[in-house]
């Protein structure tokens, strides 16, 4: 059965998330900083975009990744679907020159008509939009050459496809979103499919044994490359 997304029960869910003081702290307090794990200072970072002029972040959340890419002198587009959100953070950062909009992902790139050398997600909208209805959409957002990176945690093993979230805690209204999860080989089937010329996905193991991983995605759209990437 397909996932059934509601976008007012998910901006609601998202509203509390950004609501709650550990976010509000992380927006008030914490500097920017862009780093693709849940680990401080572990993998890649920003080369993996290339050099791109322009880039889109799908799923913001604290903007602290895009305020990162602005301050580097890069023209940054944020989207998130919670106004409470995007709201705090147009406030910490719009002094950088990072653009906050409020919108939901599939509809925001849609009805846009801007192209971007860069789209990025961080844990953010490439984890929670179905894939075969937003790569497609990434894609003709994307300049010939550019390039659309993501990262999450990877599946666990034997659990596919979109999964349900309640909101934390199991109590209270039923809010609730989907997830998706996939194999490294299906992400880059669905990219490929969705006219990404090239795509490699790997997870990036912790720093530490046993723990959780990060699913590193990144494809490049056909075309002469806008920017060559220093390196990975």
């Amino acid at each position: 059965m397909a996932a059934r997304h509601d976008i007012g029960n998910e901006r609601e869910l998202w509203d509390q998330y950004a609501g709650s003081n550990s976010v509000r702290d992380t927006v008030k307090d914490a500097p920017p900083v862009f780093c693709w794990t849940q680990y401080k200072g572990h993998g890649p970072g920003t080369e993996v975009l290339g050099r791109p002029a322009s880039a889109l972040e799908i799923g913001c959340g604290t903007g602290r990744a895009a305020a990162y890419l602005a301050g580097e002198g890069v023209e940054v587009t944020a989207v998130d679907l919670s106004p409470v959100m995007v709201e705090g953070i147009s406030e910490r950062w719009g002094s950088l020159g990072a653009r906050f909009v409020c919108a939901e992902v599939l509809e925001y790139l849609r009805d846009s008509t801007d192209t971007y050398e860069a789209v990025y997600s961080i844990f953010g909208a490439a984890w929670f939009a179905d894939p075969a209805r937003l790569f497609p959409l990434v894609a003709q957002r994307l300049a010939a050459g550019g390039v659309f990176a993501f990262s999450q945690p990877p599946a666990i093993p034997g659990a596919y496809g979109p999964q349900g979230m309640y909101k934390g805690g199991f109590a209270g209204r039923a809010l609730y979103t989907y997830r998706y999860s996939y194999t490294p080989r299906k992400w880059c089937n669905l990219l490929r499919k969705a006219g990404f010329a090239d795509a490699e996905a790997r997870v990036i193991q912790a720093p530490e044994p046993d723990h959780i991983g990060t699913l590193f995605v990144r494809a490049v759209m056909a075309g002469r490359a806008v920017h060559s990437p220093s390196g990975d």
